[in-house]
């Protein structure tokens, strides 16, 4: 990472850690959750959609799992940090179950493949648990927003320093090649599937980690409601237009996302999801690298402008 780029991670690492100590309105915190817990989610995500070049609308069902593992246990007395890594490893262990079918379906099959899986988790979980779940009295008497604050802001900072890493080394150069042309990839030594794996593996690891975060956050919910396909389309659409393949598009689109879908829901009611769903397509069409892409144009137009000739003081 370049000298200036970790000055300036730091320098917001550290500002987001003191937030909560002149932060006192709740609402306030709570959006910064939000924005915390979609910058991990999109950063998941955009290992395997943006990095492998393998578009999944599955990452519902490790996000759901991460957040049911670590809910039923915490609740049952286990210590947090375990519940949350417990959530996480089932979400890796699933992922490992259904990567290799998965991974002898290509292009769109892959797709709706993943889609597909998450919906029959979605409408399994649905109906072995079809009750609200509620945080015991003990617990929420302690209740305290602080604590879930600072989860999200560890578990995104993780997913954003290891994609970092992962990407930036031998592996992330695989991982590009095989998002390219995994054929070619393939002639020049390249092990397709096993890059493909592993960027599975750890998007999975960190969605599970985040839904353990979310279930931790939430007094109250349905346990079906992590699985629902929302969860795979929204961190998709925020990398998508953040820019897909970067290391900050993810979490400039999460922000974007979360400030945008604030106004919207609170101005325009339940049309905020058709002015979304309008924004994604023309993103898309227009916009394929996302704002990252057009920040870089702009930056191109601006370097090779050429300068104005300086005029020559009439003598």
């Amino acid at each position: 990472m370049k000298k200036k780029t970790i000055i300036i991670v730091t320098i917001i690492s550290l500002v987001l850690a003191f937030a909560p100590l002149f932060i006192k309105n709740t609402s306030t915190l709570t959006i910064l959750c939000n924005v915390l817990l979609y910058i991990a989610l999109a950063t998941s995500w955009n290992i395997l959609g943006g990095f492998a070049g393998q578009v999944s609308l599955g990452h519902s069902a490790f996000f759901g799992l991460g957040a049911l593992l670590t809910r039923i246990t915490w609740i049952a007395g286990v210590p947090l940090i375990f519940s949350l890594l417990l959530g996480a490893i089932v979400a890796v262990l699933f992922s490992l179950l259904i990567g290799s079918p998965a991974f002898k379906l290509k292009g769109a099959y892959f797709t709706i493949g993943t889609l597909a899986l998450g919906q029959v988790l979605f409408a399994t979980v649905g109906n072995i648990f079809s009750t609200s779940s509620t945080l015991p009295p003990e617990a929420l008497r302690n209740y305290d927003l602080t604590p879930r604050y600072y989860l999200f802001l560890v578990v995104a900072l993780l997913a954003f320093v290891t994609t970092y890493v992962l990407t930036s080394s031998r592996f992330g150069l695989g991982l590009k090649a095989v998002r390219e042309e995994e054929d070619a990839a393939e002639s020049l030594g390249v092990n397709a599937f096993k890059h493909k794996l592993l960027a599975l593996v750890v998007s999975a690891f960190f969605t599970g980690l985040a839904g353990g975060a979310f279930a931790y956050f939430h007094v109250g919910y349905y346990p079906q409601y992590p699985f629902s396909p929302v969860w795979s389309l929204d961190p998709q659409m925020m990398t998508f237009i953040g820019g897909t393949g970067t290391i900050i598009g993810p979490v400039i689109g999460a922000i974007f996302f979360v400030v945008l879908k604030q106004y919207m829901s609170l101005n325009f009611g339940e049309f905020h999801l058709l002015i979304f769903g309008t924004l994604f397509i023309l993103v898309v069409l227009f916009l394929p690298t996302g704002l990252v892409g057009l920040w870089s144009k702009v930056q191109k137009i601006k370097l090779f402008k050429p300068k104005a000739q300086e005029q020559k003081p009439n003598v």
